[in-house]
């Protein structure tokens, strides 16, 4: 179970970044270019929103069964002396949580806008905070902090 979770959660990472960076170029490109907002652009930001979701609630699922979590949570004092394992526990948890939860805010607040350019700023803005935070809280394999492979298999 822990395996397939997480090679899911690396696959969805993908997606996430995808649909984010799609995202961006629509709503830089309409927001720039007084363009109209479209079906096509709500139903985008609406599956940003929804594949974010998605990958969140994967995420928790094996935070709660990760033995490095569990490590973390049994063993505080000397596991956040330990950079991965303090990763993971801390900052990667938190800062992903933080940036889906900006992403939720972005989705609903540009939803309810009532201009185009307004619709497609709030997105710009929100989605573009949340890709920083997700950007420098992966676990890249050039990390320093907690180094991953780009993709997983089983």
């Amino acid at each position: 179970m822990y395996t397939t979770l997480l090679v899911t959660h690396s696959l969805i990472r993908w997606l996430v970044l995808i649909s984010l960076l799609y995202s961006l170029y629509r709503a830089y490109s309409g927001w720039l270019g007084n363009k109209a907002f479209t079906k096509s652009d709500n139903s985008i930001r609406h599956i940003t929103a929804t594949i974010a979701h998605v990958q969140l609630i994967v995420g928790l699922w094996l935070y709660f069964i990760s033995p490095i979590i569990n490590y973390f949570l049994h063993h505080y004092e000397e596991a956040k002396k330990q950079d991965e394992i303090r990763f993971f526990g801390m900052e990667h948890s938190v800062m992903m949580l933080i940036a889906i939860i900006i992403i939720t805010i972005g989705s609903a607040k540009a939803k309810r806008k009532i201009t185009d350019r307004g619709k497609f700023k709030t997105m710009a803005i929100w989605y573009s905070v949340a890709l920083f935070i997700i950007l420098v809280c992966i676990p890249w394999k050039f990390s320093p902090l907690a180094s991953r492979p780009y993709f997983r298999i089983f």
